[in-house]
């Protein structure tokens, strides 16, 4: 079973003041183009093949999947989302690694079992 890579892409996004907040959706396909990689070679001593999973919120929703990275739609909260997705995970007894700087998701998440990365480690 594959490792589960979530991405919280509102955090994600907004880490960088690139004047992401002008087009949120163009901001969240410019990430999900960017996670490409990170399916087939791994991130941050998880080593490839992940099953990476962008959350998307909000004013970014509509972003299409692309081979190799999924997006949820979250239907509320991004964060009660990937909550969601780490809880799954766990019961199954799946890994997941959450990326966030989000210290209450990260303490949400490990509740499950999930493995927290920064920002950086999707987005030098």
């Amino acid at each position: 079973m594959l490792t589960l890579l979530v991405v919280d892409g509102a955090n994600v996004v907004g880490s960088v003041p690139d004047g992401w907040w002008r087009d949120r959706r163009g901001a969240a396909e410019r990430l999900r183009d960017r996670l490409v990689p990170y399916a087939a070679e791994g991130v941050a001593g998880h080593p490839g093949p992940l099953d990476v999973v962008l959350v998307v919120e909000g004013r970014a929703r509509g972003v299409e999947p692309v081979p190799g990275v999924g997006v949820d739609e979250a239907a509320g909260s991004g964060d009660d989302r990937i909550v969601e997705l780490a809880a799954e995970a766990g019961a199954a007894g799946r890994r997941c690694v959450v990326v966030t700087a989000d210290r209450e998701l990260r303490r949400r998440v490990a509740e499950h079992g999930a493995e927290c990365l920064g920002p950086r480690s999707v987005r030098p």
